[in-house]
């Protein structure tokens, strides 16, 4: 199991001032270039939270394994329009490069981390973080712990919707089957009294012949 996040004597009322040992340097372009409009998918999709926060991966490749940091900046929650599908979204201030990314599933939870009010420590099985899915134990670190309370609240929210809509669908695709069975079963239906009579009529003429 994963040891707790240590967060040291991190009391700062922002999280900029942290050491970041994966910190994307910024720099001005020499050359100005002119601005592209740039699709994310997040065109598609409805924001239902967004906070400031530091995240963190377990490193459980490492020897010996360890929490590093994957960048600080929004974590969003985005409801997709047409699917219904909702997603934990979180980019690095500045570079906008994403540290977290994967779908809301029932089953997730966000279970406290040992010495914190403020941060929560969760697992998912297919994070998109680095484009190829992977399994990953996440922790997130809050300015406060009225802020940590809020992200549970809607994460949680959020839980309960994707579950509503999965038995939604599992619903419709059961009575879609039945649909399909019946026109089967009707298809394959003995045809009537009256047409069946026919053929038994003329085998008898023909054996009487």
């Amino acid at each position: 199991s994963a040891t707790p996040l240590d967060l040291g004597d991190d009391h700062e009322t922002s999280t900029d001032n942290v050491d970041d040992s994966n910190h994307d340097p910024h720099f001005e372009p020499i050359v100005s270039l002119p601005e592209r409009e740039v699709k994310t998918l997040e065109e598609d999709e409805e924001e239902l939270f967004k906070m400031r926060a530091k995240l963190y991966r377990f490193a459980s490749e490492n020897d010996p394994p360890e929490w590093k940091e994957r960048g600080t900046g929004d974590v969003k929650l985005l409801r997709h329009k047409e699917k219904g599908s909702i997603r934990l979204l979180m980019r690095r201030d500045r570079t906008l490069k994403i540290c977290a990314n994967h779908h809301i599933m029932p089953l997730m939870e966000l279970k406290p981390n040992a010495g914190s009010d403020r941060a929560w420590v969760w697992n998912t099985h297919a994070d998109f973080a680095d484009e190829e899915p992977k399994p990953e134990l996440l922790a997130i670190r809050f300015l406060n712990a009225e802020n940590a309370q809020k992200f549970k609240l809607k994460f949680d929210e959020c839980k309960e919707e994707v579950r509503k809509t999965l038995e939604g669908e599992v619903k419709r695709n059961a009575d879609q089957v039945a649909e399909k069975l019946e026109d089967l079963s009707v298809k394959d239906k003995p045809e009537s009294s009256e047409e069946t009579q026919k053929p038994k009529e003329e085998k008898e003429k023909a054996e009487e012949k």
